[in-house]
């Protein structure tokens, strides 16, 4: 696994991350090459794209201790190819207030090199159920849920990684076919072709559609799966 320094609760300063560098796996620029969209150019990136945005992932698969998977990019997310871009959205801050990064990272523009380093060497890895982006979450069809979930199925398998979470509940219950499931650890057997040493959990959706979260509130269940990895 990385040699990382792992994250401290909040309110607490964290060590920085160790200064060597994981090698990235490749991810295009920002379309927009670094500047914001207006909302008159968010419309073009609403398309059957299967790739809207690029995961971010090492290299080296195996130094992965947490996959964590969105739901599926939203429009200002595939417009600056970075994961939970739009401005408002409480990703970010909800993972620098539970320890996960050294400041709150502004991925509005894309996301920099040094942070993608830093999720990278704590072992921090992102993807999404669905590649296709759209305004909203709720205008994917069970079908594609249903397909992300069995490819996050299949790719856990060969990433192995100590633990995935999966932010929005709703999505995962029809992605996994788990309609009564709620939010926290899953039962382990749960989902059918699941690999059994890693841990699954569900954490709230972070978008600021979600009123029944808080930063904090999010930071905390954030800090529950940390907290939940077998030392390294």
């Amino acid at each position: 696994m990385s040699s990382h320094s792992p994250p401290r609760a909040a309110g607490v300063e964290i060590e920085p991350p160790d200064s060597s560098h994981v090698p990235a796996r490749e991810r295009r620029a920002s379309p927009l090459g670094g500047r914001k969209p207006v909302t008159a150019e968010l419309a073009q990136f609403q398309t059957p794209d299967e790739h809207a945005m690029d995961d971010i992932l090492p290299v080296d698969l195996a130094t992965v201790r947490l996959l964590i998977v969105g739901v599926n990019p939203g429009l200002w997310t595939a417009a600056v190819n970075a994961p939970f871009a739009r401005p408002g959205n409480r990703f970010w801050p909800s993972l620098h207030r539970a320890g996960f990064t050294d400041h709150t990272v502004d991925a509005s523009r894309g996301l920099s090199a040094p942070d993608e380093q830093q999720l990278l060497r704590r072992g921090i890895a992102l993807t999404n159920l669905v590649g296709r982006a759209t305004a909203r979450a709720d205008e994917l069809t069970p079908s594609e849920l249903r397909d992300g979930g069995q490819r996050i199925i299949e790719r856990v398998k060969e990433m192995r990684p100590d633990a995935v979470a999966v932010a929005g509940i709703t999505a995962f219950r029809t992605a996994f076919g788990l309609p009564k499931s709620k939010l926290g650890r899953q039962e382990a057997g749960t989902v059918v072709g699941w690999t059994e040493d890693v841990d699954l959990w569900v954490v709230p959706q972070p978008s600021g559609l979600n009123a029944h979260e808080t930063i904090d509130t999010l930071a905390a269940k954030w800090r529950e799966v940390w907290d939940s990895l077998p030392p390294e």
